[in-house]
């Protein structure tokens, strides 16, 4: 495969993704600089940690004069859910060589989605994965750039654009369920996600979700194996 047509490869895979990336960046770039933070600092913040709602909460509690202790225990209770998609790949990126600091790094929910509905004969394409992670990551930094650029320039009222989040993370499920064509997984997450708004505070929804989903796959995975061991 040439090396142009293996990034208009990548770039069709990565359409969906930026279209979200770019209204959000520049979201997370106007909000940014709206708390104070300096327009180098933003968009370093995409270049260096490229963590999404990560650099949503990040100026938020810096806005709200949180210590670094704070920021980082936040953090950290929102992005574990990263500890289960890299997990799910350690074979997958097995044999990545230089690529994989980076593939690590890169991990996003919608990256993960994206590779891990990859056909199965290109699921082993660590070179595709990293040309995903790499365009994946350059939409939002050019979103951050623009959102800087607009923060710093114009005046307009930006309420309702963080919902072009919302809106990535139900394409990238129907594209998954249109894909895998399980309904189990989508029965579980669904159960899972409104047990967890109903049951838990804000600052716990994801981590429950989460938590309780790994739980009930794990159950379902001992259960069917059983049958196997006693064969």
């Amino acid at each position: 495969m040439s090396l142009p047509y293996a990034w208009k490869e990548a770039g069709k895979l990565t359409l969906p993704v930026m279209f979200g990336y770019l209204p959000l960046g520049a979201a997370y770039g106007i909000l940014a600089v709206e708390v104070g933070v300096p327009w180098w600092a933003a968009v370093m913040m995409s270049l260096v940690i490229y963590a999404g709602a990560g650099q949503f909460l990040a100026v938020a509690l810096l806005a709200a004069g949180a210590g670094l202790m704070e920021l980082a225990v936040a953090t950290l209770m929102l992005n574990s859910r990263h500890l289960f998609y890299g997990l799910s790949l350690l074979k997958r990126f097995q044999g990545a060589g230089w690529r994989k600091p980076y593939l690590i790094f890169a991990l996003t929910d919608e990256t993960y989605s994206l590779i891990t509905t990859l056909p199965a004969e290109r699921a082993g394409d660590q070179a595709l994965a990293f040309r995903v992670s790499l365009l994946n990551q350059a939409w939002w930094v050019l979103g951050s750039i623009a959102g800087v650029l607009a923060g710093t320039t114009l005046a307009f009222d930006s309420r309702g654009i963080e919902f072009a989040l919302t809106a990535l993370f139900i394409v990238l499920t129907l594209e998954q369920a249109r894909r895998l064509r399980r309904w189990l997984p989508f029965a579980i997450a669904l159960f899972t996600g409104l047990g967890a708004l109903l049951l838990l505070p804000d600052r716990h929804l994801l981590l429950g979700a989460i938590g309780a989903a790994s739980l009930i796959l794990l159950l379902h995975y001992r259960l069917g194996r059983k049958p196997e061991a006693c064969a």
